[in-house]
């Protein structure tokens, strides 16, 4: 189903302290967290890359602002010493980086991509994975959305948004997969 070839490599996106505050309203899957966590452990487990992003707002009143407590790593993902750390300041995480460098220097590597929100820079990423050719997998349970805001002031539900988002990448950008499809 899911097999993960040797050489893949994990992205972990803006697992942040920030998003776990209530400012950003509701959000789907409350187990995201404890699924990346196992997801993490079998990639290190099988001496597989990680690599981490974190988004850095130039906004000094972000919560995701360098500097503040809540730009930090969520305790489930902290990385380990030697294990890479991107920062961003927009939502793909291959604008203004080096990630696509790093990538291409390691052979093309499939990539997993999981982390927080769906439907900003998990897609932005992955969809911009997919349009430079790397093979792209989005872990569908190790990715959480908040809910939205519709351009009619309605409310759209956060599973709503995270499944709409996912949807639209699937097939087209990047493959759509579960954690427990990964066969190491």
């Amino acid at each position: 189903m899911g097999k993960v070839a040797q050489g893949s490599v994990l992205v972990i996106i803006d697992v942040q302290k920030g998003f776990s505050d209530p400012r950003w309203g509701v959000r789907n899957n409350p187990d995201a967290e404890k699924k990346m966590k196992k997801v993490l452990g079998e990639f290190r487990k099988h001496g597989l890359t990680v690599i981490y992003v974190r988004h850095d707002s130039k906004n000094p009143n972000s919560l995701l602002h360098s500097g503040k407590e809540t730009f930090q790593f969520k305790d489930e993902v902290k990385p380990l010493e030697g294990e890479k750390i991107i920062t961003k300041h927009v939502n793909s995480a291959f604008i203004g980086t080096d990630l696509e460098k790093l990538l291409r220097e390691m052979g093309n590597p499939p990539v997993y991509y999981m982390g927080l929100v769906t439907d900003h820079c998990v897609s932005t990423t992955a969809r911009m994975s997919g349009n430079l050719g790397f093979e792209s997998f989005v872990i569908e349970d190790a990715c959480a959305a908040h809910e939205a805001k519709g351009i009619s002031g309605e409310k759209i539900p956060a599973q709503v948004v995270h499944d709409v988002n996912l949807a639209s990448i699937n097939g087209e950008f990047a493959r759509v997969l579960k954690s427990d499809e990964l066969e190491f």
